[in-house]
């Protein structure tokens, strides 16, 4: 939670949106767990088949096709998208594979994309994270609030 605080209060004077697809909601819904969080996180997208990564997010089809949902490239439009979608000045990405099995492209289990946009900078941080499908999932959450941070500490 004392994560989340710090993101939301270093966050102030700014807004925040979240595309989430292996996550299913959890940036958002921990966000919103803290007081006060309305004045900065506008809301998120929850992503979870390429159909709404296109349709919603704007993600090109040329992407996700070339390169699969798991991939640097989708995480940094999907937090572009976002950020558009919602009309914030900063979105962060998420997307990943949970469990139980890798995908097409040769990513395992535990591979992971987090996008980070705003007005001047996209990112995109590449992790492998281990344990079951929810430590999967909670790392991602973890990682994801980290990357705000950072970005807003550069």
């Amino acid at each position: 939670m004392s994560l989340c605080c710090d993101v939301i209060q270093t966050l102030q004077g700014k807004t925040l949106a979240t595309a989430e697809s292996l996550t299913g909601g959890g940036i958002g819904a921990a966000l919103t767990k803290v007081s006060g969080s309305s004045a900065v996180y506008k809301g998120g997208i929850i992503s979870y088949t390429n159909a709404v990564k296109h349709k919603l997010l704007e993600v090109p089809m040329e992407l996700l096709d070339r390169y699969g949902a798991v991939s640097e490239p989708v995480a940094r439009a999907m937090a572009e998208g976002a950020r558009k979608a919602l009309e914030a000045d900063i979105a962060v990405s998420v997307t990943g594979l949970a469990g139980p099995s890798g995908d097409a492209y040769g990513n395992p289990v535990g591979t992971v994309f987090i996008g980070y946009s705003d007005c001047t900078h996209a990112v995109v941080k590449h992790c492998l994270f281990s344990g079951d499908r929810e430590s999967v999932r909670n790392q991602t959450i973890e990682t994801a609030l980290n990357l705000i941070l950072t970005m807003q500490n550069r």
